[in-house]
C-alpha cells in the first residue's frame, strides 16, 4: 500500500474523499494524458502542484514522457476536500509543451527520488525526511510557537541557526526567539508575538488535519490559536507546508491564513515579525566571510532592509561551501511584494507591516474585521552556489506564474 492512501485509510476517509475516491470510475481507471505549458521562460526543476476536477485514487503514479525520457514520479493526495496531483519536473521549455502518459504504478523504479518525502509522527512533532535523509523537524511542543529545527541544506549541513534549540561553538547566542524557522509577529491587539519576554503572546497548535507523504511531495496542514498572556484566544491560523522532493536543491512553500475568529486583530507597524528564519551563523554579513543579502532589484546587504521586493537570497558559507536561502513573496500574498526586515547579523524576515520603521511615511498597521482573514504565501530554495548561479530569478517566475497543467483520459 502506497505512503499517501496508507496514511488516509489509517485515519478515516471522510465521506467526501470517499466520494472523491469512486466518483467517475471511468475517468479514474483510464490511462490519462497529461499536458504542460510553459510560462514563457525556461525553468529548471519545477514543482507541480493541480487540483483535480476529476478524481483519481489517492497514490503513486508514473509520468512517461511521450516518446523517449525517464519516468516522472508522481503522487495523488488528498487534503480537506480537495484531491491534488504533485510532481516535480526537471525541466519545462518556456513556450513547447510537453506531453505525458499518467498511470499508476505503487513501485515506480525511479532511482534517488524513490524514497520520496516521509512524514514521520513524533507525538506532537513531524519529522520530515527527504531521500531517506531527514530534513527537518516541525516542532510544537518547546517554545511558545512552532518552529523548524534542524533546516538541513542540499549539501547534508543545517542552514539555520542551531542556538537556543542546541549549543553550538562559534555561534552567535542573541536573540534567543528567533528558533530557526517561524512564524509570528511583535503587535498583534498590542500583544508581542515576537519575542520570548515575560509577558509574551503564544501559538498553540490546535489541530493537525492533513499529514501525507509520497514520492513527489509531503504536506501539513495545522491550525493554530494565537493566545494573549492569560491565555484568551486573540486570533486562529491555518498553515499549510508543502515540502517537494527535488535533486538540486530544497523546496518548500509555506501558506498562512490567519482568521479574526475572536473579534478584530490588527497586525501594528512593528518591525519584529514575521515569516522569520535566523540563517546559520557562518552565512552572516557581518562576520566579513562571504555573506551577502541580495533582492530582485539587486539591492545588497544592509541597503536590502526595510525595502519592498518579490524575493530575497541570503548566501554564504556553511562548512566551507557557499549556499544560500531564497524566500520568494507570492503575488497573491497580503501586501505583495513584502517589505523585508532582513539584516546583516542573520535574521531574516519578510514583514508586510513595519512600514514606520522601515522608513516610510505612512503606517503598515492593518485591521482584519471580525470573521475576515488575510493569507501570506512564500517558497523557500535552500540552494548550493550564488544567487545567479542558483537561477533564482527564473525560479521565482516558476513559482509566480507555474506551468499550466491539462490532463485528459485517453
Amino acid at each position: 500500500m502506497n505512503r499517501s492512501f496508507n496514511w488516509l485509510s489509517r485515519r478515516g476517509l471522510t465521506a467526501l474523499t470517499l466520494c472523491a475516491l469512486i466518483a467517475d470510475s471511468a475517468f479514474a481507471q483510464g490511462l490519462h494524458r497529461v499536458t504542460i505549458r510553459g510560462n514563457g521562460t525556461e525553468l529548471d526543476e519545477t514543482p507541480v502542484i493541480v487540483a483535480l476536477k476529476n478524481p483519481l485514487p489517492a497514490g503513486d503514479y508514473v509520468l512517461q514522457a511521450t516518446g523517449a525520457g525517464p519516468a516522472v514520479a508522481a503522487q495523488v493526495f488528498g487534503d480537506k476536500e480537495t484531491m491534488y496531483l504533485g510532481f516535480i519536473l526537471d525541466h519545462v521549455p518556456g513556450t513547447k509543451d510537453q506531453t505525458f502518459s499518467l498511470k499508476s504504478d505503487s513501485r515506480p523504479e525511479l532511482g534517488p527520488r524513490q524514497a520520496g518525502v516521509e512524514m514521520e509522527r513524533l507525538g506532537a512533532n513531524v519529522r520530515i525526511r527527504v531521500g531517506g535523509k531527514t530534513w527537518t523537524e516541525y516542532l510544537t511542543d518547546s517554545g511558545p510557537k512552532p518552529y523548524y529545527f534542524p533546516v538541513i541544506g542540499p549539501t547534508g549541513e543545517p542552514f539555520t541557526r542551531a542556538y537556543p534549540m542546541q549549543q553550538v561553538e562559534g555561534e552567535d547566542k542573541d536573540h534567543p526567539h528567533q528558533r530557526s524557522l517561524w512564524f509570528t509577529h511583535g503587535k498583534v491587539n498590542g500583544i508581542d508575538f515576537w519575542s520570548e519576554q515575560t509577558t509574551h503572546g503564544s501559538i498553540k497548535e490546535t489541530a493537525k488535519q492533513t499529514v501525507v507523504g509520497g514520492p513527489a511531495v509531503g504536506l501539513i496542514r495545522t491550525s493554530d490559536d494565537w493566545l494573549d498572556p492569560d491565555g484568551k484566544k486573540v486570533c486562529a491560523d491555518e498553515r499549510v507546508v508543502r515540502f517537494y522532493n527535488t535533486k538540486t536543491s530544497r523546496v518548500f512553500d509555506f501558506d498562512i491564513t490567519v482568521k479574526a475568529s475572536a473579534g478584530p486583530v490588527t497586525f501594528g507597524d512593528t518591525k519584529e515579525g514575521m515569516f522569520g528564519i535566523r540563517v546559520a551563523s557562518s552565512m552572516d554579513v557581518n562576520r566579513k566571510t562571504g555573506g551577502k543579502i541580495t533582492n530582485a532589484e539587486g539591492i545588497n546587504n544592509e541597503d536590502a532592509w526595510g525595502k519592498a521586493s518579490p524575493w530575497v537570497d541570503y548566501t554564504g558559507p556553511v562548512a566551507g561551501q557557499t549556499v544560500g536561502i531564497a524566500v520568494l513573496n507570492h503575488p497573491n500574498s497580503f501586501r505583495y511584494p513584502t517589505t523585508w526586515h532582513v539584516r546583516t547579523y542573520g535574521l531574516f524576515a519578510a514583514n508586510p507591516f513595519g512600514w514606520h520603521d522601515f522608513g516610510r511615511s505612512e503606517r503598515g498597521d492593518y485591521t482584519i474585521p471580525v470573521g475576515a482573514s488575510i493569507s501570506f504565501r512564500y517558497r523557500v530554495i535552500m540552494h548550493k552556489g550564488e544567487t545567479a548561479s542558483a537561477g533564482i530569478p527564473a525560479a521565482f517566475k516558476g513559482y509566480a506564474q507555474p506551468p499550466e497543467v491539462e490532463i485528459a483520459s485517453d
